[in-house]
């Protein structure tokens, strides 16, 4: 059974600590890669203090993984040892039910494995992420890179990137579109590169216009401030679809007032509280209030090649694992810009 070691906890009140593990022997179709470099996304803290509920230890976090194959199984058609692999939230599914026949594995009826503390639909065990030096999985689960882009600023893409690239691909953001995007952290910053890359008007709304600069930069049209009333006023019924990135609670209707008739605000951010919505404002434009979590194994793909395509990557701090406990802290305080990223040879 191959050797893992790692940053992981025993427990939702210790801090991440050098951990030692065995991951099983891989499977015909099955790669096993050597981690170069793992994001670190606000999932990963959340999990490791379990404060959604239902974490499972020992915990290693981390599901934005991009590494070199040193192994493949006899029926592997997909990946040659020495290539570059990148593995993202799930790293499995049921395969037989009709979303992963769609190649959506990401709403699997029978749920998802998720990379870290689920059980694992081989052996049992649980899933243990990206903060470790190696990772065991199926080659439908992981994907190809595009030789042209960083590596460290890849990883990001296998969280952030696709949680924000479908929902805009599925409301069919593009040319002659207005969108507006909530907050600029890890998602809102690639949501906004998207959106400008596909052609869309792009507005960030933000309650801190010392980030005007850098949404300007990365792509906004426009940047506004969602506390001066007069501003949010300014754009009322003119949007044709909002993407909701914000990861502390906040207030939903305020932007819902902003959107056009049958069009829909799309929430990705994971706050602790739930929001409240209020119907009066839906009803009277037909609006909608959606969901979006990730996307399949074949919209990953095509997300990683178009960011190729367009030289697209995330904006990263990278950092050694040993300061992966003072970097869970600074993102409390979103001290960083805009995505840290673990440089795994520190682990060495």
């Amino acid at each position: 059974m191959p050797a893992s070691k790692g940053y992981g906890t025993p427990n939702a009140q210790s801090p991440l600590a050098p951990l030692n593990f065995t991951r099983r022997e891989p499977g015909a179709t099955e790669i096993v890669v050597d981690t170069l470099y793992c994001g670190v996304c606000h999932s990963d803290l959340h999990m490791a203090r379990n404060e959604w509920g239902g974490a499972r230890y020992p915990l290693v976090p981390g599901h934005e993984i991009v590494g070199r194959v040193t192994a493949v199984g006899s029926a592997v058609t997909k990946f040659k040892v020495g290539g570059i692999a990148a593995i993202g939230v799930i790293v499995d599914s049921c395969r037989h039910c009709a979303p992963c026949h769609r190649g959506e594995e990401n709403y699997c009826n029978e749920g998802p494995t998720l990379t870290y503390a689920a059980t694992d639909r081989v052996d049992g065990s649980i899933t243990m992420g990206g903060y470790s030096n190696n990772y065991v999985v199926d080659e439908r689960f992981a994907h190809t890179v595009p030789e042209n882009l960083n590596l460290a600023a890849v990883a990001p893409l296998l969280c952030a990137g696709i949680t924000t690239y479908s929902p805009l691909l599925h409301w069919k953001v593009g040319p002659g579109k207005k969108v507006g995007i909530v907050g600029l952290g890890g998602l809102g910053h690639m949501a906004l590169k998207f959106a400008h890359s596909l052609g869309a008007h792009a507005v960030l709304f933000t309650t801190n216009l010392r980030k005007r600069e850098d949404a300007l930069k990365l792509g906004a049209d426009e940047v506004v401030l969602s506390s001066d009333a007069n501003a949010m006023q300014a754009h009322t019924n003119s949007f044709d679809f909002i993407i909701d990135c914000a990861a502390a609670p906040h207030a939903v209707d305020p932007y819902t007032a902003l959107l056009k008739q049958d069009t829909t605000m799309c929430l990705v951010g994971l706050p602790d509280q739930p929001p409240a919505v209020s119907i009066f404002n839906l009803i009277g434009r037909r609006l909608s209030v959606a969901g979006s979590m990730i996307g399949g194994m074949p919209e990953t793909q095509q997300m990683l090649d178009y960011c190729g395509e367009h030289n697209i990557v995330s904006e990263v701090e990278v950092i050694p694992i040993q300061q992966i406990n003072e970097a869970y802290e600074r993102m409390l305080k979103q001290d960083v810009k805009y995505r840290f990223v673990i440089d795994m040879s520190s682990l060495k």
